[in-house]
C-alpha cells in the first residue's frame, strides 16, 4: 500500500480514536480484508467509501466486533481505541459495544415504544440508578438526536409507527443513550428520502462533536458533504486515506481517481 494511509504528519497521536494495524478479516476461505492501517481521529466524520463488495462495511463492523457474531468470520491485526487493543481477549464485547454505538442501513426500531427504544442500551449497562435518571438520558438522547421535538408527546407509542427518517434518528437515539465514544453508521441514509436524508446528514454535523463518527456511504456526495477524512477501499484494500477535500479533489492513487471519476464502481 502507499503511504496516503498515514495521517498528516503534524497531527499528535493522542488525536488519534481507533489505530488499526495489519487488519485481515476472512470469512472462511475468502479474505475480505487485506492488512489495512489506519488512524481516525476523534471529535470528525470519518466516511469510507468504495464500490459494493469492497469491504468498507466489514471493516467498519471490525470496530465493534460485530463480525464476531458471523461463525465463518475471522479478524486479525490490531485495532485499539483510546490505546487498549479491541481484540483483547480481556476486552467484553458487550461493554466495547457500549462505547462504539452503531447505526445500521435499515431503520431497525425495537418492537417497544420510542421511550423504551432509548431506555434500553441504559437499562442493560446499568447506566440509571432511578426513573428520573432514565427519563433524563431518554430525552438527552433524543434531542441529541433532533428527535424530542416531534416525540415528546407520544414517548409510549411504538417507535416502529413513526416514519422512515423518524425511525433512523430514533436509532441513532438509542445508540448515543448509552454514551458512546465512537458512532458507527453503516450507510444510515440508504433507505431515506432526500429529505430525511439531509436531515440526517445535519445530524452527523452535530454528532461530531461529541463523538468520532464513521460512515460507510454509497454516495461520494455525501462523503463530501458530511466527512472532513475519508478512507477508499477497493478489493479488500484501503487505497488511500486523507483529508476529505484532497481525496476527492486531488488524489494520488489512480484507483481513487477512477472510482471518483466514475470509471470503476
Amino acid at each position: 500500500m502507499n503511504d496516503m494511509n498515514i495521517v498528516e504528519r503534524n497531527v499528535t497521536t493522542d488525536t488519534f480514536k481507533i489505530t488499526a494495524r495489519k487488519v485481515q478479516v476472512y470469512y472462511g476461505e475468502k479474505h475480505a480484508i487485506k492488512d489495512v492501517d489506519v488512524d481516525i481521529l476523534d471529535k470528525t466524520v470519518t466516511a469510507f467509501i468504495g464500490p459494493s463488495g469492497c469491504g468498507k462495511s466489514t471493516f467498519l463492523r471490525c470496530i465493534n466486533r460485530m463480525n464476531d457474531t458471523i461463525d465463518v468470520a475471522r479478524v486479525e491485526g490490531e485495532i485499539k481505541l483510546d490505546g487498549e487493543n479491541i481484540y483483547d481477549k480481556r476486552v467484553d464485547p458487550v461493554q466495547l459495544r457500549a462505547k462504539v454505538g452503531m447505526v445500521f442501513q435499515k431503520p431497525n426500531p425495537f418492537p417497544k415504544s420510542i421511550y423504551d427504544n432509548v431506555a434500553y442500551g441504559p437499562r442493560i449497562h446499568g447506566l440509571a440508578r432511578n426513573r428520573a435518571d432514565l427519563d433524563e438520558i431518554v430525552e438527552k438522547s433524543l434531542r441529541g438526536a433532533a428527535l424530542w421535538n416531534e416525540v415528546k408527546d407520544r414517548l409510549q407509542e411504538p417507535g416502529t409507527g413513526l416514519s422512515g427518517g423518524q425511525q433512523q434518528r430514533l436509532c441513532i437515539a438509542r445508540a448515543v443513550a448509552t454514551a458512546p465514544e465512537v458512532l458507527l453508521m453503516d450507510e444510515p441514509c440508504s433507505a431515506l428520502d432526500p429529505i430525511a436524508t439531509s436531515q440526517v446528514e445535519e445530524l452527523i454535523d452535530q454528532l461530531r462533536k461529541e463523538f468520532s463518527v464513521v460512515i460507510v456511504t454509497h454516495s461520494m456526495q455525501q462523503a463530501a458533504r458530511v466527512s472532513q477524512k475519508t478512507a477508499f477501499f477497493h478489493l479488500g484494500n484501503l487505497v488511500e486515506y486523507g483529508d476529505t477535500d484532497d481525496i476527492f479533489t486531488n488524489p494520488q492513487d489512480p484507483r481513487t481517481e477512477s472510482y471518483i471519476s466514475g470509471r470503476i464502481g
